[in-house]
Formats: structure tokens, sequence, C-alpha cells
């Protein structure tokens, strides 16, 4: 797998009135966020990662999902599910369900709270691509803990079956290291950075603020890889602060919270995390 440009880590939307207490997903309206970002050109599709809230889902609401994501993609773009844990054992068997879904890759976070030294942690990669799918490694140390050096980094993307990186440091040099140590595509997971590590040979995004603007994020992507300055800066000037409004509150509460306010879904998010402040109207004012 070649992968390249804007991959939206899709929300997952929560009907207003609770099942159970818990709210239950509002498949309808996933099956139209999923479309709407196809409509806007964006590259692949990334259900259930953490943008999509997987540690409160149960297997069935997992697994409706990807097969929801895939049914709407048809092909026509890859599909990547998230199927990491901090268990390789629960890994290997979500990549295997994620595989007779029809997905065509795992995203696959580094084991968060056991904190696995160097061995385990190549172990655990290893099995992950021996269980069915292409392999998206995720290094995210801001929730995993581990923040791991270029060098390992690049020698764990070298593993027979890791398609790609993402990346989410926002740590411009380190993309950059890896782009020198490794021949894996980078995508990078952090939207205040992914334009820059872009223009210097990055691959692409998988991105929140594209759940908002999947147009416009794929103009600003482009606009980055083809050098096209003027657009970059046009783009970073409009989007940079609905990044920052994005990531002023946990991910993904201010996502939802102007999804609702343009109408996309309900304004809901399962415990423990709580809705957060409305964007000011006219932050996401003709985001499309």
């Amino acid at each position: 797998m070649q992968l390249s440009g804007v991959y939206t880590a899709l929300v997952t939307p929560f009907r207003q009135r609770p099942v159970g207490g818990w709210g239950k997903v509002d498949l309808p309206t996933y099956e139209r966020l999923c479309q709407r970002q196809l409509d806007a050109g964006v590259a692949g599709l990334v259900p259930c990662g953490t943008t999509g809230e997987t540690p409160t889902l149960d297997d069935g609401e997992w697994a409706s999902l990807v097969s929801t994501a895939v049914r709407v993609a048809d092909g026509r773009v890859p599909v990547i599910a998230g199927c990491g844990s901090n268990s390789t054992r629960r890994t290997v068997e979500t990549i295997h369900r994620a595989a007779g879904l029809g997905a065509d890759a795992a995203l696959v976070v580094f084991p968060y709270y056991n904190k696995p030294n160097p061995a385990g942690l190549r172990a655990h990669v290893v099995a992950s691509c021996n269980a069915g799918l292409p392999v998206v490694l995720y290094h995210v140390p801001g929730r995993t803990g581990q923040r791991l050096p270029a060098q390992q980094l690049a020698e764990l993307c070298n593993i027979d079956g890791v398609v790609a990186l993402k990346e989410a440091t926002g740590d411009v040099g380190l993309g950059q290291h890896l782009l020198e140590l490794t021949r894996a595509p980078i995508l990078s997971g952090d939207d205040f950075t992914f334009a820059a590590l872009m223009a210097m040979g990055g691959s692409g995004v998988i991105s929140v603020i594209s759940n908002l603007a999947p147009a416009m994020t794929v103009a600003w992507a482009a606009a980055a890889r083809d050098g096209d300055v003027a657009t970059l800066r046009r783009l970073r000037a409009r989007l940079l602060p609905v990044v920052r409004y994005l990531f002023a509150d946990t991910n993904p509460v201010p996502a939802k919270a102007a999804m609702s306010a343009m109408g996309l879904c309900a304004d809901r998010v399962r415990a423990p995390l709580a809705p957060g402040a409305a964007p000011p109207a006219d932050l996401i004012a003709d985001l499309a």
C-alpha cells in the first residue's frame, strides 16, 4: 500500500437520547459523515481511532462502525480500522476481525499504560503484522506515556507488514529524522504541523480537522505537497484557529461541539468525557 494524502480520523456520532445511559451509536449519521468525506476527496477513512472514542465502544459497536465505513467506501478509498490495544492478544484478534469485515489496513497504537520494553514492543508489532492486514503504526506519546526515539521508530517501521507510521508528536524535527531513516510513509497525526511535515517529504495526515472541513483540509495538504505557498498561507490563516479550538480540550470533545453547531451530528460524547464549549459562530462559518 502506498498511503498518501488526507485520511480522516472519524468521530463516532451518538444519538441524543441516551440508551442505557450511554447513548446509542448513530449509524445513519455516521454513514452520512463517511459519504461527506468521500465527496470532499479524502484519501481514506479511519474508523475507531482515538477520535472515534474507541475505548468506550463495545465489540458490536466497533464492528458496525468498521463495516459501515467499508460499505460506504466501496473500494474507492482504503479503510484503516483502529485495532490497537495494550494487549497483544486482543490486538491480533481485533485485526483478524477487521480483515473479516473488509478493512484494508489496521491502525495499531503502541501499547499504552503497560509501557513495553523494546523487545516486547517489537514482538507486539511483529504479531500485529502477522495477523492478516497491513499495519499503520501509531506513535502518540501523549496517550501512551512513551516517546520512542527515531532509530527505534524506524526499526519498527521497517518490519515486514508495516505500511506507514502515524507520527503524532507534532515534532517536525522527529518527522524529518524518520524520513531519513525509513522508506515507510510518514503520516502526521498532528493537525498543527502536518503541512510543514508534508512540505518536507511527509506522505500525508490522519486528521481531526477534516471531520469539519474535509475539502479544505485536502486542499491544504495538496498545497503543502505541491509547494503552493500562496494557498498554503491562505488556508493556514483560515484553519489554524480552528485547529487551536479543536485541541483546547480533549479530542474529540471540541470536534463534536463544532460538528453539532454545523448540523452534522449531535454534541454527545461518552463518559468519562463530557461535552465542551461550543465554538464561536464565525470560527466554523463556511467550513467545507
